[in-house]
């Protein structure tokens, strides 16, 4: 056994459980370290670890339970494992039981986990998950999404079990389950991406890189919502090979577009007055769609000042980003 129990989470508020949380990298922070979580970044992790955000995963209920304010899809989550868990059991004839346990790895005690079932009578444990209908491709097959074959793993790298089970309810009216044995040469490689993680940024204080993923650019954006008008500040040296950065990803980009543009038009010549363009291994498909139905905001405007005034909706601030030469 490669685990050891740091903590009994039964008696714990969710609060309590996500500091506790802080003190170690969890199974849903895995992919986060590395870089296989289209949703956070190793740089956003690095913050909450530290305490600087709140992780995303909180929210709050009333005496009785009942859903109050914070993050839907982490209240659905919890609400929804135990009826997965027996779903999965109805399913499969294997029984599942709770383990009420937070723990660590003997070796790397900031490698902590909570599971949500172990199966009874197996040295296997159970994973269990709600999926939106738009995710159903992930979870096709065999395939399963990145994020949780490391989460997977990286249980089993603490746990020391021989197989995760994922079992999964997508879309609400449709249920996948799947069996993930370990992988000892992934989890070498896990631990030691963790360990740089957590040794060499969150206990150091040292920040990993800002990158171009959406959970970056969606975190600055929360960040930094408005910017302070007219105020200017001196960059260190390491902007201007940035800037060059993107100005050849922008020339690249600009190409690639060129050439996407040229390709599109050429099959569109050839579908020509058809919708379906069949070739050896694809179907090219140019099919007419409905006119959208769109209000006429500046007609309204103008005779009509009074409803368009009414019923005028301001969006919150954005900021443009631009690179132009000094003068």
């Amino acid at each position: 056994m490669t685990m050891v129990t740091i903590a009994n989470t039964s008696t714990m508020t969710r609060q309590e459980w996500l500091e506790l949380r802080k003190k170690g990298i969890g199974g849903s922070d895995a992919s986060a370290v590395v870089g296989l979580n289209k949703y956070k970044s190793p740089f956003m992790l690095f913050l909450e670890k530290t305490g600087q955000v709140e992780a995303d995963e909180i929210f709050e209920t009333d005496e009785d339970g009942a859903f109050i304010s914070g993050s839907e899809a982490a209240y659905f989550g919890t609400k929804d494992e135990a009826a997965v868990a027996a779903e999965f059991s109805l399913r499969t004839k294997l029984k599942v039981r709770r383990d009420n346990r937070m723990m660590a790895h003997k070796d790397h005690p900031w490698m902590i986990a909570n599971i949500d079932r172990r199966v009874v009578g197996t040295n296997e444990i159970l994973e269990c998950k709600i999926a939106s209908e738009y995710l159903k491709g992930e979870w096709e097959g065999d395939d399963l999404p990145q994020e949780y074959y490391i989460q997977g793993m990286h249980y089993l790298a603490v746990t020391g079990a021989e197989a995760v089970w994922f079992a999964v309810k997508i879309g609400g009216n449709k249920f996948v389950y799947k069996r993930i044995e370990r992988d000892e040469d992934v989890i070498e490689n896990l631990i030691a991406i963790e360990k740089d993680f957590w040794e060499n940024h969150v206990m150091t204080g040292n920040a990993p890189d800002i990158d171009g993923s959406d959970a970056s650019t969606g975190f600055l954006k929360a960040l930094y919502p408005v910017g302070e008008t007219g105020a200017e500040i001196e960059l260190p040296d390491d902007a201007e090979p940035l800037i060059e950065q993107y100005h050849n990803a922008s020339e690249q980009l600009d190409l690639y577009k060129k050439q996407k543009a040229e390709a599109e038009n050429k099959l569109k010549a050839l579908v020509g007055e058809a919708e379906i363009g069949l070739a050896q291994s694809h179907l090219v498909e140019w099919k007419t769609v409905k006119a959208r139905e769109m209000l006429d905001s500046k007609a309204l405007r103008a005779e009509h000042p009074d409803i368009y005034t009414k019923f005028v909706k301001v969006g919150k601030p954005t900021r443009r980003f631009a690179i132009k030469e000094a003068k």
